[in-house]
């Protein structure tokens, strides 16, 4: 279930079936020129990516919101506000959250995360709608999915 009207009615009649998050963790700037294509680029596969396994487990978990932060932030402050989000989705209740993210900047700090990161590889350029790029997102909502249903 995404974050929109239609399925948010959905995930309230049925709550007690989805137990766990995505939340994909995206960072901008526009300080760096040169960074500024990769970025969006990442932002967009990171965009497919999730809506693609929340397909693959619709009915099981809730895609939230992308979580978007500048790139050059300290990390213990990002780490603090990504837990301050968690805190609020654990009400629901959601035993399983994942983060979803291209930085590998978070792996720093994998610990302090009140949840499971799943760190990517960045795909630093392409073409989106290549057969080829089609391909790598595939696969890797597959690898992904089946990560996912070890924790259930």
């Amino acid at each position: 279930m995404k974050w929109k009207k239609a399925d948010l009615q959905q995930y309230v009649q049925a709550k007690e079936y989805i137990d766990t998050i995505i939340l994909p963790l995206a960072p901008f700037q526009f300080s760096n020129d040169t960074d500024l294509e990769k970025m969006s680029f990442q932002h967009e596969v990171l965009t497919l990516l999730c809506s693609e396994i929340e397909k693959e487990l619709t009915g099981r978990l809730l895609l939230t919101p992308v979580y978007n932060y500048v790139k050059t932030a300290e990390k213990e402050m990002e780490v603090q506000r990504v837990n301050g989000w968690v805190d609020n989705l654990q009400a629901q209740p959601f035993s399983h959250i994942f983060f979803i993210s291209f930085d590998s900047s978070w792996k720093k700090v994998e610990s302090q995360l009140n949840g499971t990161l799943l760190w990517i590889p960045g795909i630093q350029s392409g073409d989106l709608q290549s057969a080829e790029m089609h391909g790598v997102i595939k696969d890797q909502v597959e690898q992904l999915t089946e990560f996912m249903r070890s924790y259930w």
